[in-house]
Parts: structure tokens; sequence; C-alpha cells
């Protein structure tokens, strides 16, 4: 399960951030993707929320990515957390207006990390 959120700026991103944690996500599945590559890690890096990495894509789409065009990048990296390809391209348009989609993963605060069996 995913949460999909669009900001119109930083701060706009920032409180919608501390809005997903309130509802029991967890800062670092939080991930906050704008168009331009710098702009998405100064925004990762000033709220401390979570980056799409090997993690959450797996190594050959984590490698893939260095050659592919950032809008393919974008759309990888939605699709590596559980949106579908119509949706990820539909965000990616988003982005294309300078807007910054914020995307909180399934795990919660309010639900354990780990099942007990």
């Amino acid at each position: 399960m995913y949460t999909v959120k669009v900001a119109e700026n930083g701060l706009d991103a920032s409180n919608l951030v501390s809005e997903l944690q309130n509802e029991g996500y967890r800062k670092e599945n939080v991930y906050i993707f704008a168009h331009q590559k710098g702009r998405s890690k100064d925004l990762t890096d000033a709220t401390n929320t979570g980056s799409v990495g090997i993690e959450e894509q797996g190594i050959l789409d984590s490698f893939g990515n260095v050659f592919k065009k950032r809008g393919d990048e974008l759309r990888s990296k939605m699709k590596a957390l559980g949106l579908s390809k119509m949706e990820a391209e539909k965000y990616e348009e988003v982005l294309d207006e300078g807007k910054l989609v914020v995307i909180a993963s399934e795990i919660r605060m309010d639900e354990p990390p780990y099942t007990i069996v």
C-alpha cells in the first residue's frame, strides 16, 4: 500500500511529510520526487526522508537507471514503490510541471515491520 500526494514547493512537501508521519508512516519510507535530480536530493536531505535505491528497486533496475533519461528513471523508481505504469507516467507529468510528488510506502509505524510466524 502507498499514498501519493502532490506538493507545489519544498515547504508544501515538508508539511506533507509531517502529515504522513502523523498518519503513521515512517519518515524513511516517505520519498520526495522532483524532476531535477539536485532538487530531489536537496529536499530528501532537508526533510530526512528516504531515497529509492537498490533495496527498493533491485540491483538491475538501480544500475540501469545510470543509463536512463531522467523521466525514465523517475518512473522506474515510482514503480519500485508500487505505482502502476500508468500512475508513474501520470505523476512524472506532474513533475514536468515543476511540482513535487511525495510517496509514502506501505510500512507504517502502527504496523510491525515484520511478521511473527
